[in-house]
């Protein structure tokens, strides 16, 4: 069957982020250039996001972290983690005034009678019961114990009493157990006191775990836990259906740490009130002690769960126990997202975060943002941009190429495409270059033949007629390629790395005119020779590889004598047309002395000029060409730099970082096009 093809509107649930390596890289390019660390340029771009070629955007660790942020107040703006107790009491008040209205009917029947026995009855069990009810304790645990022993007259009361008891049972339970409710849905005698033996049994294997092969008390001796007879004995408690022993006790960890954060961000009042409402109904079933030892051994296996953790609510909304319990179990996987998200260095940390966790405190499109974040250093890396060296992210060859294509494109962004790469040359000759033109073949000319279109010259001249037999040539069908004459240029960029420079907002607009240039060379005239010097204090050569980590020196001071020396000695016997062309934003204020130290001074001394001078001299004693971008020319700038070019005969060029890379390149191409021309430079 042939591939097909299906297209629908776009609904808003269509794939349509495809984030290719190329866009990624040119997101990254001018952070990278600037500060010259891939790695903090990764961690820049985590945290401000991502837009694929659509437009479509990825958020950025910086927004994700604040809808966390914003999540966790509004939950607890709306909510009142402890107002279970005053619902509890609530229905407690509620249930005492449902009694109290039935011993007033009590009383009023037994008025209506007549008969004077039942009246004295009445009124004696009614004045017990009210005294009862009166000297009810003002703690919820108090006044459960004695209404449990307390005999209603309201039959609808006592029922709802005994259910109000079963289900704050159930929560105190159900609250510490995550997702038990099937086995704890009817707390009768049998299923309480199983309840008892799986806790039981639960900590007898933890126990085990501890003393056993792999525990620190084991000693090479000990048993290990039966994980299968448990889950055969207990199963239907973890519907989840825990596969390892492991895998139950993060599930029940995980569970009673939401438990305990909600009793610590309980006030020391509702506290004590917990504890004393937990004694009176599970006290008389020994299940305390095998909570409490349950909580203790699993804090010991698992302390990072965030045992600790409180939270202060501040809405009026109340909540069960078992919602209160919930939202701080909520609130505690927000903090840990927070944290891992606020600590995430690399993309390739987000991959340990859960994707379900993340779309529920997230949504849907945070989550999405997140697993796009993750693949970001494996989308470069596949695209073989960038690799691991020695722990840390490093772009390739190819990415220092693309690194260096994506500045050249920046760089030619306003211009037109006749300034690009083309280079008219009147004079065809004997070069090395093609010029991937043709011509008919001259007496003289090198045969270098082009073989389709002197065969097709052969076809046309014979009217288009095939032959069984080989193709007849004539001397006129001959066509042969063009070539340039080759014309070469030694180049030493000269780039000012002084303090100045990002002082003054012109350091990324040098270092990518830089990269642009070496692209541009290594890629249209690869004949050409291409040096760089860094100057500040002092100078130094620099690799085209080292450029993209090249950052300003945390000095002051303009050394261009020594910067002239180094690019002097770098085009000594270079071949073609040599030049410096010197980006600077700052007068001469450094030289190396006769000792070879460097002297700073500023304002310039008469001594640092001289030396300057001087070495501008000897360039142009041996024919170098010295070029200058002047970024933030100031008046004494203006005056060295004319003195400068009144010396070398090199041309000046008042430029600002907007511009820069527009005068360099376009003037280095229109250099070659003059050389290959014929036209005087």
């Amino acid at each position: 069957m042939p591939a097909g093809f299906r297209y629908s509107r776009w609904d808003g649930t269509q794939a349509g982020f495809d984030l290719d390596a190329d866009t990624l890289l040119s997101q990254l390019n001018d952070d990278l250039i600037y500060h010259g660390d891939l790695n903090a340029a990764l961690r820049r771009l985590l945290n401000e996001g991502v837009r694929g070629p659509d437009g479509e955007r990825a958020a950025g660790l910086r927004e994700l972290l604040e809808r966390l942020r914003k999540r966790r107040q509004d939950e607890l703006e709306a909510s009142d983690l402890g107002g279970a107790f005053n619902e509890v009491a609530r229905e407690l008040r509620e249930i005492v005034d449902q009694e109290q209205a039935a011993i007033d009917r009590m009383e009023r029947d037994a008025g209506r009678s007549g008969d004077e026995r039942r009246q004295e009855v009445a009124a004696a069990s009614a004045d017990d019961r009210r005294m009862r009810l009166d000297l009810l304790p003002s703690d919820l645990a108090g006044r459960v114990r004695d209404l449990s022993s307390y005999d209603f007259v309201s039959a609808a009361a006592a029922r709802r009493f005994d259910e109000l008891v079963d289900r704050l049972r159930q929560e105190l339970l159900q609250s510490r157990f995550n997702d038990m409710t099937g086995a704890m849905s009817n707390l009768g005698p049998e299923q309480l006191q199983r309840t008892k033996d799986m806790l039981a049994a639960l900590n007898t294997m933890l126990d085990q775990r501890a003393q056993g092969p792999s525990g620190p008390q084991s000693g090479g001796q000990g048993i290990e836990p039966d994980f299968a007879a448990f889950m055969a004995s207990y199963g239907d408690f973890f519907p989840d259906n825990p596969q390892t022993l492991d895998e139950l006790l993060e599930q029940l960890g995980a569970q009673m740490a939401a438990f305990q954060s909600f009793v610590n961000s309980l006030s020391t009042e509702q506290r004590a009130e917990l504890a004393r409402l937990s004694d009176e109904l599970l006290g008389d079933m020994d299940l305390r002690w095998q909570l409490d030892q349950l909580s203790r051994n699993l804090q010991a296996q698992m302390p990072d769960l965030g045992w600790g953790n409180s939270y202060e609510s501040s809405g009026q909304s109340p909540l069960s126990m078992l919602d209160a319990v919930d939202m701080v179990d909520r609130l505690g996987q927000i903090d840990d997202l927070e944290g891992l998200l606020s600590g995430a260095t690399s993309p390739g940390a987000l991959a340990e975060v859960d994707p379900e966790v993340a779309r529920d405190l997230l949504g849907d499109d945070g989550a999405r943002s997140l697993d796009r974040l993750a693949e970001l250093a494996r989308t470069l890396g596949e695209a073989g941009l960038i690799e691991q060296r020695e722990g840390r992210l490093e772009l390739t060859p190819r990415g220092l190429r693309r690194l260096g294509q994506n500045a050249l494109t920046d760089v030619f962004a306003r211009l037109g495409a006749d300034r690009l790469g083309h280079h008219p040359n009147d004079r065809e000759g004997p070069g090395h270059e093609r010029s991937y033109d043709t011509k008919a073949y001259e007496f003289g000319d090198p045969f270098n033949l082009n073989i389709e279109r002197t065969i097709r010259n052969s076809l046309i001249r014979r009217g288009g007629r095939s032959a069984a037999g080989p193709v007849s040539l004539h001397p006129d069908d001959f066509e042969v390629e063009r070539t340039e004459t080759l014309t070469r240029a030694s180049t030493v960029l000269a780039i000012d790395l002084s303090l100045s420079m990002p002082m003054r907002d012109n350091f990324l607009a040098a270092k990518k005119t830089a990269i642009a240039l070496h692209s541009l060379i290594s890629g249209r005239y690869p004949s050409d020779y291409l040096g760089i010097v860094g100057f500040s204090e002092v100078a130094r050569a620099l690799r085209p590889d080292q450029l993209p980590e090249v950052s300003w020196d945390f000095v002051f001071g303009t050394n261009m004598q020594h910067a002239l020396l180094l690019a002097r000695r770098m085009l000594a016997g270079r071949p073609g047309t040599r030049q410096v062309l010197m980006i600077t934003d700052g007068e001469p204020t450094a030289h190396i002395t006769a000792d070879g130290e460097p002297l700073f001074h500023y304002p310039p001394t008469r001594e640092t000029v001289d030396a300057t001078l001087d070495e501008v001299l000897r360039c142009t004693r041996e024919g170098i060409r010295i070029n200058t971008f002047m970024l933030d020319a100031t008046p004494h700038l203006q005056t060295f730099i004319e003195r400068l070019s009144r010396i070398n005969r090199g041309r000046v060029f008042f430029t600002t970082p907007e511009t820069l890379g527009d005068y360099v390149l376009v003037d280095f191409i229109d250099q070659k096009r003059a050389r290959r021309t014929g036209r005087s430079a």
